[in-house]
């Protein structure tokens, strides 16, 4: 995944960066695969790398392949993009260890989807269908969105050419 982002990161065709993008879904559909998270890894695999590289390749057909180069360097996005990553990476070492049994969630969330409140015999199918049912809903609405208007965007109308006016007489 690293090679794939330093990569990104180097590259200005744009068909290859939508290539790598999907590529790096892939890998992270896998990743999320081995942390025993499947249905995000479907998710993953289907709209990071499948819808997503061919709504970005119909989108690439209607510019053009390469990247325009900065009219200047990009310094204050980059340093703000840098801040955020050190104040994300500042907050994450405060957090408990990843298999810590004795950290918060593991004594107040865990516990309360274990018991199961729904009829649902899966505890995944219980999280995303009962706990998460208006996230769910508003995370189609918006990729059902995005779909419409990018297929709105990349339909193209045919120009209707003028009819002339002007009759013949016959003789």
């Amino acid at each position: 995944m690293a090679i794939a982002v330093l990569t990104l990161l180097l590259t200005r065709n744009l068909f290859s960066v939508i290539v790598l993008s999907g590529i790096y879904s892939f890998l992270m559909a896998t990743i999320l695969v081995a942390l025993d998270a499947v249905d995000v890894a479907m998710t993953e695999a289907s709209v990071g790398a499948g819808i997503s590289t061919v709504l970005l390749l119909g989108a690439l057909s209607l510019c053009k392949s390469e990247e325009a180069t900065p009219a200047h360097k990009p310094w204050l996005p980059l340093a703000v993009s840098l801040s955020v990553g050190a104040l994300l990476v500042y907050g994450a070492l405060g957090l408990p260890g990843f298999n810590d049994t004795a950290a918060p969630m593991h004594q107040n969330v865990v516990p309360r989807y274990m018991q199961n409140e729904v009829d649902v015999p899966n505890v995944v199918t219980a999280v995303l269908a009962s706990f998460r049912g208006y996230d769910t809903l508003g995370e189609t609405t918006v990729v059902f969105t995005a779909g419409a208007g990018l297929i709105a965007l990349l339909r193209r109308r045919k120009k209707i050419e003028p009819v002339e006016s002007g009759r013949k007489d016959d003789a």
